[in-house]
């Protein structure tokens, strides 16, 4: 086969990948979204879960779901963290009591430690994401919820670029921690470009940034 083919084949390759993703970046910044048509069965649901106040919040926020349709339920947290693992198996445990215990815990490297400097945190980010690749792979989850914690980065981002391959169609809703008042999280900054739904709890957030949701505060 020519190599001049090869070499314009995978150029052009290369170019429609680009423009999917600017299309889809710019069709979330802008706001633009069509009207989903009602599902008739459960979402499957990864809960991205941080540390310390992040793993409490979380669960604050979704003690209140359903759970028959969010089902079934995949918390992704860091390995080293074992007070999340404790308090997401007692949280589902304690809620579930009459209900299909359909949940699932999943571990995997952490992003970034607290403290950590953003410049070694780019290898520790990679190694997530390559370990993260056959888990969102083989998952391809409907619903993706996450509220700040370095975790959630590696799971939103190859979900992004599955949706960008057109092999899922995961949603990715993000809420910004109840302790951010006036600015934005490092993980918001990042999920404000592939975050589907991007939802504050202060009104003066939601000033900075046009398309975000103001819907109260949620703790």
């Amino acid at each position: 086969m020519d190599i001049q083919f090869l070499v314009e084949f995978g150029f052009m390759v290369l170019l429609l990948i680009l423009v999917r993703i600017t299309f889809l970046i710019h069709k979330i910044t802008t706001g633009y979204s069509r009207v989903d048509p009602k599902r008739t069965k459960p979402s499957k649901t990864v809960i991205c879960i941080g540390s310390g106040g992040h793993t409490t919040e979380m669960l604050t926020l979704i003690k209140h779901l359903n759970f028959h349709n969010y089902t079934p339920r995949y918390y992704v947290m860091a390995k080293s963290d074992t007070t999340s693992l404790i308090k997401v198996t007692t949280f589902e445990e304690s809620r579930n009591a009459k209900v299909n215990k359909d949940y699932f815990i999943i571990r995997i490297p952490r992003s970034r430690s607290v403290g950590q400097s953003y410049i070694s945190s780019v290898l520790t980010t990679l190694v997530s994401i390559l370990y993260s690749v056959p888990i969102v792979v083989s998952l391809r989850p409907d619903l993706i919820l996450c509220n700040g914690p370095g975790t959630c980065i590696p799971i939103c981002v190859l979900s992004f670029l599955l949706k960008c391959a057109f092999i899922t169609q995961s949603k990715i809703v993000f809420i910004e921690s109840f302790c951010r008042t006036e600015t934005f999280s490092l993980t918001g900054k990042i999920l404000t470009y592939i975050a589907d739904n991007f939802i504050v709890q202060w009104p003066s957030l939601k000033s900075k940034l046009k398309r975000a949701e103001y819907i109260g505060q949620l703790m």
